[in-house]
């Protein structure tokens, strides 16, 4: 399986302008193929390959005088900008034709030098290692100190250089994950849990267990208001409004690790301690155009149940996804009996079946938690597929019919 590891870095004062200059050539390399293939699609030709914008773009272009500028950096680095516009491409039209889920794609759009995240790619082909003292060693740019939170499972096989918005520097590692080490890691288990994800309480788990939600963006709301208003009163283009927008964009970065470092541990914690894990499928896109849109981006369900996702398939175990659709806060979990559909106010509700009494949202964690074991055990779907109905069944037709056999 492979996974990203990511560690902060360190540059000095002159590998910051090394990165710097190796931001800016790939840029504008990526801008360049762009800007190529848009004018073949205006005089109607066809793209240009990606060997033919690897001469044009690179090898030639090194040689004139505008651009010389561009050996200062690694080929490597301007190779991989031109496989990333090529990858936009194949996207892009992969989204038209329909052939790439989720959410259409726009086309392939120009960089900005004013854009505050860049990243460049360094593969094998570059050379670039890690040292004996811990240190990243890239092409041109020089030995890196890196902060190791834990060490790499393998040797990595390309290396992604990012600089956010907060102006912090990343070293992305791609490695590779040994199913074997994993299942020694977390040995097999005989639990299951479901769990419903909310705002009141972030999760409800099929036991009884409930998670406070630790709303960091409403935590952090007055510190970021603050530093809004000073960024707005700012002469644009002047330093005192760059250090101002460093400013809002750390205070933003400090909520969004926090808010990633908690769906962390907790989805560890669930990963480890059952086999099975049941969890809703939520329409979070939707749920955001609603009202509380601010507490739900900031709950973070859909980074949560990513992180679930991977975990659960590189550790062996069972994610099962409820259907949007299912009425599990209605369905009393003790005799199955469809209760109807309650306001949200309505936080307990008795059975008019058999009497229990049941808190919302921890009758709906163990109704996932029971469609988690239904297909563990079965293999069947949550919720069944469409039934093509038959001749007599289907609508007026079998009107009709009863009307000719009278």
């Amino acid at each position: 399986m492979l996974l990203r590891c990511a560690f902060r870095l360190d540059p000095a004062p002159g590998q910051r302008m090394a990165l710097a200059r190796a931001f800016g050539c790939a840029r504008v390399v990526d801008n360049a193929a762009i800007a190529a293939r848009e004018r073949a699609r205006a005089a109607g030709e066809p793209f240009p390959t990606a060997a033919v914008l690897s001469r044009t773009l690179l090898t030639e272009a090194k040689k004139t005088l505008e651009r010389h500028w561009l050996g200062e950096v690694s080929a490597v680095v301007l190779q991989q900008a031109l496989r990333d516009a090529e990858s936009a491409y194949r996207n892009y039209f992969a989204s038209l034709e329909g052939e790439r889920r989720g959410p259409k794609l726009g086309a392939p759009r120009f960089k900005s030098r004013k854009d505050h995240r860049q990243s460049v790619r360094f593969t094998a082909n570059a050379r670039w290692k890690l040292t004996e003292t811990g240190r990243l060693s890239l092409p041109k740019i020089g030995e890196i100190r890196v902060r190791w939170s834990q060490p790499l499972p393998c040797v990595p096989s390309s290396v992604t250089v990012i600089k956010d918005a907060a102006g912090r520097y990343f070293a992305s590692f791609v490695v590779e994950t040994e199913p074997a080490t994993d299942a020694e890691r977390l040995p097999a288990s005989d639990r299951a849990v479901g769990i419903d994800l909310g705002l009141t309480h972030f999760a409800v788990l099929s036991d009884g267990t409930k998670i406070d939600s630790p709303q960091f963006l409403r935590r952090a709301e007055k510190k970021l208001k603050k530093a809004q208003r000073e960024l707005s009163r700012k002469q644009k283009g002047s330093k005192n409004r760059e250090k101002a927008r460093l400013k809002v964009a750390r205070a933003h970065a400090r909520v969004a690790d926090a808010r990633r470092e908690f769906h962390h541990q907790l989805s560890t914690q669930l990963i480890r301690e059952n086999q099975t894990v049941g969890v809703e499928d939520l329409a979070v896109g939707g749920l955001a155009r609603t009202g509380p849109a601010e507490s739900i981006h900031d709950a973070g369900w859909s980074q949560f149940v990513g992180m679930l996702a991977y975990k659960a398939d590189r550790y062996g175990r069972t994610l099962v996804k409820a259907g949007r659709f299912e009425p599990t806060s209605q369905v009393c979990s003790a005799c199955g009996h469809p209760g109807g559909r309650k306001p949200l106010n309505v936080r307990e509700r008795t059975c008019p079946a058999c009497g229990t009494v049941h808190d919302r949202d921890h009758n709906a964690a163990k109704n996932i938690k029971a469609a988690g074991l239904a297909v563990t055990a079965c293999g069947a779907k949550v919720r069944p597929g469409p039934v093509p109905a038959q001749r007599e069944e289907a609508g007026s037709h079998g009107i009709r019919t009863g009307a000719r056999a009278a």
